[in-house]
This record gives C-alpha cells, sequence and structure tokens, in this order.
C-alpha cells in the first residue's frame, strides 16, 4: 500500500503531536505544522525526511497558503489534511471581550477554512484525498463558561457538513472528529475571561465536573485516527472516546422532545393548520 501523505496543523503538543506520530509510526509522510516548528526536533531525529517541519499561524491566511503549497511541493502531493490547530476559551459570555472572541474564531473556525481553501485544489488535482476537522464533543454540545469555544466548534460542524456535500464529487471525503477529555496539556493553552464574581458559584461547579471526565490515552486517539484514514468509507462525524455518545444521545433526545411538545405552536407559527 503506498504510503500517505499528510499535513497537520497544531503539531506541536496534545492530540495533534500524536496524530502525527501514528501516521509517522504507520509510514506515512507528514507536513507537520506548528507556532514554532523547533518543538518537533525529536520527530525529525526519530522519522528524518518523513516529516517536514513548518513554521505556521493558521489566522495568517498568506501565510497558510504558502506553507501548504511548500508541503505539497516538498512531498510532490497532499492526501491527508488535518484540522487540529484550536485552543480553548473560558468565560461567560457577559466576561467575554470583543478581541477574545474574534481571536477565538480566528483560530478554531478561520484557521480551519484557510487550510481548507488553500488544499482543495491540491487535493481535486489528485483525484481525491481526506479532510480531517478535529472538532469536539463541545461542537454537538454546550456546557457553561465555554460559550465562545462552542461558537467556534459549532460553526465548524456546519461549516463541515456543506463542505462535505461540495467535494464528495471530487472523491474527498471529510470527517469531523468529535473527542472527549483526554490526558494532554490542552488546558494550559486555554485563555480565560477576566472572571466576573457573579459567575463564582457556576465556575467552581463546573471545575469540579471537570474532573470527574474519565481523560483518554491521546496515544490511542492517534492511531484512531490512521484507522479512520484507512478506511475505505469513513464516517462523515465520529466521536473518540465514549464520553460523546453517552452525552450527545441524551442531548438529542430531549430536542426531539422538546420539538415535539411544541409543534402546534410551530405550525401555528407557519399559518397553516395541519393535515388531518
Amino acid at each position: 500500500m503506498m504510503s500517505k501523505v499528510w499535513f497537520v496543523t497544531g503539531s506541536s503538543r496534545g492530540l495533534g503531536r500524536n496524530f502525527v506520530e501514528a501516521a509517522l509510526a504507520h509510514g506515512d509522510m507528514v507536513a507537520a505544522t506548528a507556532r514554532n516548528a523547533d518543538s518537533l526536533a525529536e520527530l525529525i531525529t526519530a522519522y528524518g525526511d518523513a516529516i517536514l517541519p513548518l513554521d505556521l499561524d493558521v489566522t495568517d491566511r498568506a501565510g497558510v497558503f504558502a506553507t501548504v503549497e511548500r508541503a505539497t511541493k516538498h512531498f510532490g502531493r497532499l492526501d491527508v489534511v488535518v484540522n487540529n490547530a484550536g485552543y480553548g476559551l473560558l468565560g461567560a459570555v457577559e466576561e467575554l471581550t470583543e478581541q477574545q472572541l474574534r481571536d477565538q474564531l480566528d483560530t478554531n473556525l478561520f484557521g480551519a477554512v484557510w487550510v481548507v481553501q488553500a488544499a482543495l485544489p491540491q487535493l481535486r488535482a489528485n483525484g481525491g484525498g481526506h479532510i480531517i476537522q478535529i472538532s469536539s464533543v463541545g461542537g454537538l454540545a454546550a456546557w457553561p463558561l465555554g460559550g465562545a469555544y462552542h461558537a467556534s466548534k459549532w460553526a465548524l460542524e456546519g461549516l463541515s457538513e456543506s463542505l462535505a456535500q461540495e467535494v464528495a464529487g471530487f472523491g474527498i471525503k471529510v470527517t469531523l472528529v468529535e473527542p472527549g477529555s483526554y490526558a494532554t496539556d490542552g488546558a494550559a493553552g486555554a485563555v480565560h475571561a477576566e472572571a466576573d464574581p457573579a459567575y463564582a458559584g457556576l465556575r467552581e461547579a463546573f471545575a469540579a465536573y471537570a474532573q470527574t471526565l474519565d481523560q483518554g490515552d491521546p496515544a490511542a486517539a492517534g492511531r484512531a485516527l490512521v484507522e479512520i484514514v484507512e478506511s475505505a468509507n469513513p464516517p462523515l462525524r465520529v466521536f473518540f472516546g465514549s464520553q460523546g455518545s453517552q452525552i450527545v444521545s441524551q442531548i438529542y433526545t430531549d430536542r426531539l422532545e422538546t420539538w415535539a411538545t411544541w409543534q402546534d405552536l410551530a405550525t401555528k407559527a407557519h399559518g397553516h393548520t395541519s393535515a388531518v
């Protein structure tokens, strides 16, 4: 089987680092990007020419296009694009500054869009490929103090579902990966809005809840992503970890019940009576 060429953003740590390591261990080649590609030195020592480290800030659209072009020229093609770069912003909606919200969307949403736009001409030229969008269980559900993060991931979900339909005819597949909680240093990279004392109790309760979550193994997530990439019929959406299925199943059940309860009002709002 011919090895694949991956382009992975946010490769310096966390799940992104494990995605790169899993792809390399599988025998594939990786253009691994990070704000500081020096963080990938150990992988260069271990895998040599199979990895191309590249500095990249995904909020720089021109930089994204130049970096994708450089990776394509270096390896001759791209097969798998992994939009992993992102971070969390913690704070009640009332606490958020305009700049904090814009920065969150610039990285988590617009950064992914720029990478997709830059990579699509290459994938179409190849006659196919696979775009992996690293979303979150928080892209399907929402909790207090995460409004900005949820906004970025819910937007990514909708955009990617449209994208999947647009590029299917070119042989390009799209998969949204929705990880639960993992034992990474992701929390260290989170941004915190200035705390308003009015939300102190909620903040304490949410922190206690977070401590109860089972932390997944990032290396296992890397191996699972390789399995998806190797699948002949990959899913549009997939949970990583058992938390997502449990949480989202209940949320969707509740939504369906609520919609059914208010169906009469929905019909009135349309201005027509239901057919008998």
